[in-house]
């Protein structure tokens, strides 16, 4: 039986919030992805980089604070930092896991740009808080910069970048090969670094590009069999979080499109793993799409657990 070939995102839980929680999570996700190598999948993976991104481009600001000699590092150099030590987390963890279990499979990490359109509605309405918290007088100067931010009330003011959907993933071709060669990839790591094109250049943007966006596209881009979506509830559900809350075992895109419709996912959780899903399934109807915990991977890919969406 030839492999199954999967795009699996990761989230927050994946990864955790710290250097130091990194560490420890990415050895209890590498376990779930190795249990899918086991069952025969050949994976791509992406992943969230939200509280990652935003402490580097803390530490970079600080940096340019104390030695005023730095150049501040702009968000598409912190997007970049942070793809590469994420991905040198989980790729380390899953090759030890895989070797571990008698399996020798390479594990690599693609720095990936992800093209974005500048006049994306977007960038007049930026949403993603990211960095520190700042004072007034900082925010100020922030804002004679051009950046756009918000005050949290007690807190102090934070800086929000645009999330631009995705146009075109640059690296998609290399992707493909490695994937093709039946090798592990990393890719696409927090939405991927969000660019401009200019000529024939790629300028940074200074924005986020959603990584559950990106994940759909990706897995689009390379007809995968399957999208799967780990998060941290073990299925999709009906009224979530409340008295009448429902599991919600299966569902077809247009099933999928109505509960959206009705207000029945929540923005900036359920909602954009939902909406990914469906654009997948449109791009290749013949695919599937499975949303889990890293913990209820294993009984969901034996149909125990999990929700299935189809076309």
């Amino acid at each position: 039986m030839s492999k199954k070939r999967a795009v699996v995102s990761l989230g927050h839980e994946a990864l955790g919030y710290t250097i130091l929680e990194q560490w420890d999570a990415v050895k209890v996700t590498a376990k779930a992805l190795a249990d899918l190598v086991e069952s025969d999948y050949q994976l791509t993976i992406t992943h969230s980089n939200g509280p990652q991104v935003s402490m580097i481009h803390k530490a970079m600001t600080e940096l340019r604070r104390i030695y005023i000699d730095y150049t501040p590092a702009p968000m598409c150099v912190c997007s970049a930092m942070s793809q590469g030590y994420v991905g040198y987390d989980i790729q380390n963890a899953l090759r030890a896991e895989l070797l571990s279990r008698g399996i020798s499979k390479p594990v690599s990490t693609i720095l990936t740009q992800v093209t974005v359109d500048p006049y994306d509605e977007a960038f007049y309405e930026p949403t993603k808080v990211i960095g520190r918290y700042m004072s007034r007088e900082d925010a100020e100067t922030e804002i004679k910069k051009g950046n756009y931010v918000v005050e949290e009330p007690g807190r102090g003011f934070r800086r929000v970048v645009a999330a631009p959907k995705p146009i075109d993933i640059v690296e998609i071709d290399a992707i493909r090969t490695l994937a093709d060669a039946d090798q592990i990839v990393i890719a696409c790591g927090g939405g991927g670094i969000p660019v401009i094109e200019q000529s024939h250049a790629l300028k940074g943007a200074s924005a986020v590009i959603e990584k559950d966006s990106i994940a759909g596209k990706l897995a689009g881009d390379l007809n995968a069999d399957e999208l799967i979506i780990l998060t941290g509830v073990p299925c999709v559900y009906k009224n979530y979080g409340k008295e009448d809350q429902e599991p919600i075992g299966k569902l077809t895109a247009a099933e999928a499109k109505e509960l959206c419709a009705r207000g029945h996912f929540e923005k900036g959780t359920m909602l954009p793993k939902i909406e990914a899903s469906i654009a997948y399934l449109e791009k290749a109807p013949a695919g599937s799409v499975l949303i889990t915990s890293i913990a209820s991977v294993s009984d969901a890919i034996k149909g125990r657990s999990g929700t299935v969406i189809t076309a």
